[in-house]
């Protein structure tokens, strides 16, 4: 497996528990349990896994690019 195969790999791991992570924060808050700090959990894990599938959209094309396959 090459070495940007394995990053792409990490990158989708990574937007794939910043997802569970902004779903766990949204249902806490949503339960009797919540507060504010749940609320800003889920907000920011999801804005995280947008930020990233960007980056990994970016970082394809450009590996693309350069050759690197």
């Amino acid at each position: 497996m090459s070495l940007r195969a394995v990053h792409i790999l990490f990158i989708v791991a990574s937007i794939v528990l910043a997802v569970f992570m902004g779903g766990w924060g949204i249902v806490m808050f949503r339960s009797p349990l919540g507060s504010g700090g749940h609320l800003a959990t889920g907000v920011v894990s999801c804005l995280v896994a947008a930020v990233l599938s960007v980056y990994a959209v970016g970082f394809i094309r450009k590996t693309r690019r350069i050759g690197i396959e």
